[in-house]
């Protein structure tokens, strides 16, 4: 089977599973020199299934994720939480709603590119098999086999999660 049809396998099965928020950051123009804050403004949803974002017609390598929350003075010990938080608040600017969850940064995939044995992000044709690097450090899985580890766990979460 080629990739995406292991993808399009994967939307008949997701049907009304829960999608995610995707954004993207938009940093405005100085106006008379004064700079206005950043937003996230919502670009779709898709599936999240671990490394990647499944939408109706794509397949997206996933990036940052972040709640939108309201911003707040707080005291930061490191400035990758003051980042953190700083998107945060731009996700409420942009209009996403309190606690929603956004996916921001994330790449467009070829998973034709694939089947032509050429990587495109994550994915890859290891031995004649479509397959997905599930983390940077970790080796490749058959695509197959992770769409189904993923999208099981999106149907049925485990309790307590």
């Amino acid at each position: 089977m080629s990739t995406t049809s292991f993808l399009d396998a994967a939307r008949a099965r997701l049907g009304g599973a829960p999608r995610e928020a995707l954004g993207e950051l938009i940093e405005p123009r100085r106006v008379l020199g004064f700079a206005r804050a950043a937003r996230i403004v919502r670009r779709g949803s898709a599936w999240h299934l671990g490394v990647l974002l499944l939408t109706d017609d794509a397949v997206l390598a996933t990036g940052d994720v972040v709640r939108a929350r309201q911003e707040a003075r707080r005291g930061y010990t490191a400035e990758s939480q003051r980042q953190r938080a700083a998107l945060a608040a731009a996700a409420r600017r942009g209009g996403f709603d309190e606690g929603e969850t956004v996916h921001i940064g994330w790449r467009m995939l070829d998973p034709t590119a694939v089947d032509r044995a050429e990587a495109s992000g994550p994915l890859a044709l290891v031995g004649g098999v479509p397959s997905v690097r599930w983390s940077a450090a970790g080796g490749y899985m058959p695509l197959a086999a992770y769409l189904d580890e993923r999208v099981a766990l999106l149907l049925a979460p485990p309790a307590g999660s």
